[in-house]
């Protein structure tokens, strides 16, 4: 390629760059500060910003594989089937912090896959409580004032990032405060 070819065509990609970079900082700067946090998805470990969920309501969870309420992946992932199309996404945070968990997050992806049909997205295992808590848990106990006390907890933020409410391992999400709690914040506009 001529010099002056490449040059041309560089010139003429700038503004486009620019403007793709000014839209991927405007986007940043939008995304609420709950949702401002980078993890490593757990299939593949490829870090996956959070702020791509802006917008939707958002159910975070804390999961394991051997745990007497790992059943509930069953619910959570039929939830998200019937709702993503309204703007539900289901976050899961395996964890080992309660001693329930596979050793690898491999192991784990296989096991939500295989065992319960687990689409929503998964992120590598992590610490949720304590000083070793990740981000977005520490974010969330900080904004509920309730860490994990067991696997399951569930953590219900609005489209606008606002934490609305944390619920316990014993609450499935067929329990009608729960269900009513979703079905407000679906229907809700981003504010």
């Amino acid at each position: 390629m001529k010099p002056w070819i490449a040059a041309t065509l560089f010139w003429a990609l700038l503004p486009a760059h620019s403007a793709w970079a000014t839209d991927s900082a405007s986007a940043q700067a939008q995304c609420p500060a709950i949702l401002n946090h980078t993890f490593p998805k757990l299939q593949d470990d490829s870090p996956q910003n959070l702020c791509q969920y802006s917008g939707k309501v958002v159910l975070v969870v804390n999961t394991a594989s051997y745990c007497g309420f790992t059943y509930q992946y069953q619910g959570l992932e039929a939830l998200y089937q019937q709702h993503k199309g309204r703007g539900l996404v289901i976050l899961g945070f395996p964890s080992n912090d309660f001693f329930q968990e596979k050793s690898n997050n491999k192991d784990i992806a296989d096991f939500c896959f295989n065992t319960y049909g687990v689409v929503f997205p998964m992120f590598a295992k992590s610490s949720v409580r304590g000083s070793d808590a990740n981000a977005l848990f520490k974010a969330l106990a900080k904004a509920t004032g309730k860490s994990p006390s067991w696997n399951f907890n569930k953590y219900l933020i609005d489209r606008s990032g606002r934490v609305l409410s944390h619920y316990g391992s014993t609450t499935e999400v067929g329990d009608p405060k729960f269900v009513q709690q979703l079905e407000s914040a679906l229907n809700a506009p981003r504010k």
